[in-house]
């Protein structure tokens, strides 16, 4: 369902991508995947799951997911919702929204139960190690110093996206590896993906772009002008 090389747009809780500006924006990005020919997925808000999953074909995650099983759990957000909703997965450990690692361990098993893909995040290479042995389906480099600084990690830190890859494919070669943090041009996913990344993670390049039809297009320009191995 997620084909690499992948771009995931986190649509975080940023206003311009809540409610029907949200749907507007999956369009968008949308309607550029489809006509360039790369995957592109986006995690929009959890109460948009549903009406963004029904207007677009591109797949759809939600951005946060708890290790639970249906019963009397108020407030949480269980697997199988996000399922109901059309989603085919989600983030999981967000800096911005950090887990144990013990419950990160538990998401990755609860998804793989309800036949959903897992997007685990990681502060570095070590953590990436760490998450690659619970076997999740992907996971993301996201140094949370450089998210949302425009300073792309596969430029500032590439190293770091480096060091990931191999630490990951030690352990798990089936483990898809992704990067994020600062990464807001095609220039940068193009960079990230002869590192050996499989995809990225990114938000406000695109979110809060002024034209965002614009910005996704130069992202999925970097996808296609990327070296493939």
């Amino acid at each position: 369902m997620l084909q690499t090389p992948i771009v995931i747009v986190n649509f975080k809780t940023y206003s311009e991508s809540m409610g029907e500006r949200g749907v507007g924006l999956a369009r968008t990005i949308a309607s550029v995947a489809e006509r360039e020919g790369v995957s592109v997925s986006v995690a929009p808000q959890n109460p948009d799951l549903h009406r963004v999953a029904t207007q677009v074909r591109i797949p759809v995650l939600a951005q946060h997911v708890d290790p639970l099983t249906p019963g009397a759990h108020t407030g949480w957000i269980l697997p199988e919702t996000i399922k109901e909703a059309g989603a085919v997965g989600s983030l999981i450990n967000h800096s911005e929204h950090p887990l144990e690692i013990k419950e990160v361990e538990m998401g990755i098993k609860r998804l793989k139960e309800v036949g959903l893909i897992s997007v685990v995040c990681a502060k570095d290479p070590e953590v990436c190690k760490s998450v690659a042995s619970l076997d999740p389906d992907f996971v993301a480099v996201e140094p949370p110093e450089l998210i949302g600084t425009g300073r792309a990690v596969s430029k500032v830190k590439p190293e770091v996206v480096t060091e990931a890859v191999e630490l990951v494919k030690g352990v798990n070669r089936k483990v898809k590896v992704l990067c994020g943090a600062g990464i807001s041009t095609g220039e940068d996913v193009r960079t990230a993906i002869n590192l050996g990344a499989e995809g990225v993670l990114l938000a406000s390049s695109v979110v809060k772009a002024r034209d965002p039809e614009a910005a996704i297009k130069d992202i999925v320009n970097g996808v296609l002008t990327s070296r493939r191995v």
